[in-house]
């Protein structure tokens, strides 16, 4: 029986690379790699080795014959690819390891960031080079975005941090937490004391809507929401308030589902996961009954992914209801199977009165082809005025219609964007490190930073998964790698050992690998307490004295469940 690969696929290829028959498509190489949703197994080649299965870091692989409740579909989506997507399977050009030119000494490169992007990085210098790496991040605790992004709910896709935390235990890496480039260390100083700098900062502000309200109370951006349910200590516990019957998200992509589906979902179910302490008890007291997803675009045009859209119409107690609207209920006839529209047809559809509080009962309604125009309330958000749009030859234009929902939390989820570093270039329009291939560029001269490097979302904007991060990297690795061969990267004046003290002098309270395996023990014995993998310290103070071994500062919850385990 052939395998097929299932929504918490990550796209990070490894499955690829062991495949006797190559029938995992798209590889690294081909068009599409990066984009899709998944990657596929074609069931007709499959030989049933069950190769990919033991290398996938997620468990997203699994027999067809074991597929069931909402994984059953995956066997039929894996076998559509290879219908609309024919190949013969042959193999492309082999790739082999990257190495430093011979005579070139110890190569010394800085990381800044800890998410998947720099764990990637990091990986592949150490396992192909005989590099010294230093990672540096802002935070008490590393992780990045596999930390404070990845819904709770996921955790498997959090599996993959495994490999991640075996990284940062690597004997040629130093880790330094708590130390913010910028502020307490400067690009500069990096590159004083290492040969390279890899940028892999992400994408840490949201886009705004530039509306008016929308600096109300009770207006969020996503970044906020998934930090506070997340336990990223710079989010404070109380941000979100859920005493509002009815929230609007603004955007349909991935993360404005993952937020509808955690503010709905069973606290009970919610216990077992690594959600925020704060956030559990803040969702048990929840007066959120509906949460509606609102797109400018139709059906076809939303951002989710079959995956997590075909996930959420299994979330137990939750109806999910299509709002009824002439375009969407034309576009959802037409549609091809297997289309994004065609997942509609079999949901609920009603004329919903936005006038009135929401029915009885807990929902995600979908409501298409409207554009918010202005956050009304007195003191806070109290409702959402929207317009009609619709598609002109792919433009949205709008209709004349108008109409108002009665909201009181508005989440905006319409995109991330990076923010600058100081010290190097930054494309504003792309909202990025001014970068080509990697490398870190002058946006104007288009020359080359010596030994500036970018990975992840700070080079290629917010798009791709956690798995997108490893070709990603592997491409910035290439340049640094061809400018070592080349001899263009700076010589460093300075030593590991005297950037070490550098940072000791500058950022006394930066911890390390030490105080980062105490969180990790504390974390987990908080968790064994109470029946779930972890519970996370939610603060700086905290993170720090459950590194440094003390029991002060801590809350009395983390006492007692320390004490506990």
């Amino acid at each position: 029986m052939a395998y097929a690969i299932t929504r918490t696929c990550c796209n990070d290829a490894s499955c690829v690379s062991v495949c006797p028959v190559n029938c995992i498509h798209p590889t690294p190489d081909e068009p599409g790699f990066g984009t899709t949703e998944l990657l596929f197994i074609d069931p007709a080649a499959c030989i049933d080795c069950g190769a990919c299965a033991d290398a996938c870091p997620v468990d997203a692989v699994l027999p067809v014959d074991r597929l069931t409740g909402p994984d059953a579909v995956y066997g039929e989506l894996n076998a559509r690819y290879y219908q609309e997507h024919p190949t013969d399977h042959a193999w492309g050009e082999p790739r082999f390891p990257r190495s430093l030119p011979p005579g070139f000494g110890a190569l010394r490169v800085a990381i800044v960031g800890t998410g998947p992007a720099a764990s990637y990085t990091a990986q592949t210098l150490l396992r192909t080079t005989g590099a010294e790496v230093t990672m540096i991040d802002r935070l008490p605790v590393a992780g990045g975005l596999l930390r404070h992004g990845v819904a709770p709910d996921h955790q498997s896709t959090k599996q993959i941090g495994a490999g991640f935390a075996g990284v940062l235990q690597h004997p040629r890496l130093r880790l330094h937490l708590n130390v913010e480039v910028g502020r307490d260390i400067g690009h500069a100083d990096l590159t004083d004391h290492h040969h390279a700098v890899v940028y892999a900062v992400g994408a840490a502000a949201d886009r705004r809507l530039d509306l008016p309200g929308e600096d109300l109370p009770g207006s969020l951006a996503a970044t906020t929401v998934v930090g506070w349910y997340n336990a990223e200590p710079t989010v404070p516990a109380d941000a979100v308030d859920l005493r509002a019957e009815r929230i609007v998200i603004v955007g349909n992509g991935n993360v404005a589902l993952d937020i509808a589906r955690i503010l709905l979902t069973d606290p009970d179910r919610l216990a077992t996961t690594d959600i925020a302490d704060h956030a559990l008890a803040a969702l048990r007291g929840s007066q959120v009954r509906e949460v509606v997803l609102l797109a400018r675009r139709g059906p076809e045009q939303a951002a989710w992914t079959r995956p997590e859209f075909l996930a959420m119409g299994q979330l137990p107690g939750v109806e999910l209801v299509l709002d009824d609207q002439p375009q969407v209920r034309e576009a959802v006839a037409a549609a091809p199977p297997g289309s994004k529209a065609a997942l509609l047809a079999d949901l609920a559809v009603e004329s919903v009165d936005w006038s009135r509080p929401p029915r009885p009962g807990r929902r995600i309604v979908l409501r298409f082809f409207s554009a918010p125009t202005a956050l009304l309330g007195e003191g806070r958000v109290e409702a959402l005025r929207v317009a009609g749009t619709r598609l002109d030859d792919a433009r949205v234009r709008r209709t004349g219609e108008e109409l108002t929902i009665g909201a009181g939390l508005v989440v905006r989820s319409i995109g991330h964007r990076g923010v600058p570093v100081p010290g190097l270039p930054f494309d504003e329009a792309a909202g990025t490190i001014a970068q080509r291939d990697g490398r870190v560029v002058d946006p104007v001269t288009g020359r080359p930073l010596p030994g500036g490097y970018v990975v992840g979302w700070a080079k290629r904007g917010p798009s791709g998964g956690i798995g997108a991060n490893r070709a990603c990297a592997e491409q910035t690795l290439d340049a640094l790698l061809d400018d070592a061969a080349a001899r263009a990267l700076p010589t460093p004046a300075g030593t590991g050992a005297d950037f070490a003290r550098l940072v000791r002098q500058r950022r006394p309270e930066a911890i390390g690998l030490r105080e980062l395996r105490a969180v990790d023990r504390a974390e987990r014995a908080r968790g064994q307490a109470v029946g779930r993998p972890r519970v996370k310290l939610a603060t700086v103070s905290d993170l720090l004295a459950a590194g440094r071994g003390s029991g002060r500062g801590f809350g009395r919850g983390f006492r007692r469940g320390f004490r506990r385990g």
